[in-house]
């Protein structure tokens, strides 16, 4: 627990507290109200912190500013979660910390002093600038036309757009942390990593030292643990019929000591469940190389993470190493891409799958036919999906559902000409009186909107100065760089793999076939086209089966109707786990892609439905609660 002045008052803020309560109040923009407020009400909280910035919402933010200059920022932050709780908030002493600000900082930082105004409370707000990376663009476009200059290309060697919509840097915890160092009861950020928002709360309230790596990677894993709210206490579990109480599910806490050591729990008396099992998901989340995690403070060595239940739920989590960070930012970069549209219609009665199908595909040839009589081009891209018949499955679709009897067609496209996709928008009712019966659901001409596309490219720390503006200062935050970036130290990994023999306990008993969810858990998302995919073995004594049988080839095959480029698999020992890395693997991610799951939200579900050979001995090992 936080210490405590003998008035019931918390310490000064300044004051180094010998542990550290903070609360992961949001996950993204259009997380639950609920969060805050339960953390507030009943989480003992020191620090609040909020993290909006998910990749495709500084997109939707670029596209709001682009339509609206004073627009730009996460609104819900000022409207749904500090007007109602501002007055308790400030009472009590939690200090804040959100990047919520997007790519209009200043513009929610007046926002939400208005709102203090408006409800007579004194607020000191501060503002992380910086990260705005457009300025820079053209020095690097200049600097790559020159005869000796490096051509100016996004990390996967590409050339970066001649116009961009938005370049945002992901700044680290140094200006967080001297915000809160000058005082701030409140820090507003642009782009920043998501754990950047816990680190900085971290390294004020403790001291840490820029050059203090283990520290910093301890309180970067913590941010990483509570950066998407309830996904850390049972939120996306693949166990999910056992998390009780979604409705008042409880969001995270990390109590945290001085040395880095911290514990995962939530507030009493919430739903939700912590568990190693639940924490490890988390852990694994969008994290590609474990031994390698790279952020702008420190760069992370995950792979002798090790978690400990401790009490109901409560999850001490310890073993992350850090080295020194390298000299670059990396850089969100969107620009707009031509327009895209997106239908739906349901299809009711027999054979309802593959009327579905022939609606969709009848729409594309009609609007294609209507496009060339125009002298339109073709679409750029398009997609005929049908939800419910498993079309995200591909060839593992369960065969039975395709005599369903019940889908939702859903007809996705991109052009480069608006009016194009506003005649295919006309073009989807009239499939309610001309083609299959049992067409219904239609809801009005869908909308047509830019496509607005995301890129990433580094730019030296150098070319970028962070600063904090406070109390009408700007403070300008030195942010040290060197050379980090080794790979991580495989000893542990290959020891682990000498243990526990898996081919000659095979032997001794006959193998029955189950899908791969018997064995372990499993959790997917996004960075950018690019699906991260952990997976947990539910023992120790199935990682050496899943290091036998779930290899990188076989994850590339059994998902290759998704997955265009190469798979890598990373071992973490620590916790048994498992992370794979999927490239071209989103139909362009984000915004870019019109699937249906362009997140890869359920990469890892698809996965899980794959057939592995296991020594019925082995499952009898297996946890039944995480």
């Amino acid at each position: 627990m936080s210490e405590r002045e003998g008035d019931g008052r918390r310490n000064d803020p300044r004051a180094r507290k010998r542990s550290v309560r903070i609360g992961g109040a949001s996950g993204f923009w259009g997380d639950s109200a609920l969060g805050p407020a339960q953390l507030v009400a009943h989480g003992d909280v020191d620090f609040l912190v909020f993290d909006y910035l998910a990749e495709t919402t500084m997109a939707i933010l670029a596209g709001a500013r682009l339509r609206d200059p004073t627009a730009g920022y996460a609104t819900d932050f000022v409207e749904v979660a500090m007007k109602p709780l501002l007055r308790e908030i400030v009472a009590r002493g939690i200090r804040v910390v959100s990047n919520a600000g997007g790519v209009a900082p200043q513009a929610c930082a007046r926002a939400l002093v208005e709102l203090a105004q408006q409800q007579g409370v004194a607020l000191e707000v501060a503002v992380v600038d910086g990260d705005d990376a457009m300025p820079v663009v053209d020095a690097l476009r200049e600097a790559s036309a020159q005869p000796a200059g490096a051509a100016f290309v996004d990390i996967e060697g590409r050339p970066v757009p001649a116009k961009l919509l938005s370049a945002n840097a992901y700044l680290g915890a140094l200006p967080i942390r001297a915000a809160l160092d000058a005082g701030a009861q409140v820090v507003v950020t642009g782009r920043c990593v998501d754990s950047a928002v816990t680190l900085g709360a971290l390294m004020h309230a403790f001291d840490w030292s820029a050059d203090d790596h283990d520290r910093l990677a301890a309180g970067s894993l913590a941010g990483h643990l509570i950066e998407c709210g309830c996904q850390a206490t049972g939120g996306l579990h693949t166990d999910w019929e056992t998390v009780p109480d979604w409705p008042n599910i409880g969001y995270p806490i990390v109590e945290c000591e001085a040395d880095g050591s911290f514990v995962l729990a939530k507030p009493p008396g919430t739903g939700g469940k912590v568990t190693p099992a639940v924490v490890a998901e988390q852990l694994l989340y969008e994290i590609g190389d474990p031994a390698a995690y790279r952020l702008p403070d420190v760069v992370c060595d995950f792979t002798q993470v090790r978690l400990r239940a401790e009490g109901a739920d409560r999850v001490r989590v310890q073993g992350a190493r850090g080295r020194a960070p390298d000299d670059r930012y990396k850089v969100s970069a969107t620009y707009v891409e031509g327009h895209r549209s997106s239908a739906t219609l349901s299809i009711v009665g027999l054979d309802a799958v593959a009327k579905a199908r022939r609606t969709g595909e009848a729409i594309l040839a009609r609007t294609r036919a209507m496009f060339a009589a125009r002298g339109w081009p073709d679409y750029s891209a398009s997609l005929v999906e049908v939800l419910g018949a498993e079309s995200g499955y591909g060839p593992h679709a369960n065969a039975a559902l395709q005599a369903a009897r019940e889908a939702v067609l859903r007809v996705s496209v991109r052009h480069p000409r608006r009016e194009a996709l506003e005649l295919f928008a006309r073009e989807i009712a009239p499939a309610g009186t001309s083609w299959s019966p049992g067409t219904t659901g239609a809801s009005g001409r869908p909308s047509v909107s830019p496509a607005i596309r995301q890129l990433a490219f580094f730019v030296e720390k150098s070319r970028l100065a962070p600063t904090v503006v406070f109390r009408g200062e700007r403070i300008a935050v030195p942010v040290p760089s060197a050379g980090g970036g080794a790979a991580g130290d495989r000893g542990a990994a290959e020891e682990c793999e000498r243990a526990g023999p898996y081919e000659e306990f095979e032997q001794a008993g006959d193998r029955v076939e189950v899908p791969l969810i018997r064995l372990a858990w499993a959790r997917s998302g996004d960075k950018g086209d690019t699906s991260n995919i952990g997976v947990v073995a539910r023992s120790a004594g199935l990682v050496p089966v899943l290091r036998a049988q779930l290899t990188a080839e076989r994850v590339a095959a059994y998902l290759a109707h998704l997955v265009e480029g190469p798979v890598v698999r990373y071992e973490l020992p620590g916790i048994g786990g498992f992370n794979f890395v999927c490239e071209r693997a989103l139909g362009g991610g984000g915004m870019a892609s019109l699937r249906n799951d362009p997140l890869g939200k359920g990469m890892a579900q698809i996965l899980l439905s794959m057939p592995m050979r296991v020594d019925p001995r082995r499952l009898a090992s297996v946890s039944p609660d995480g």
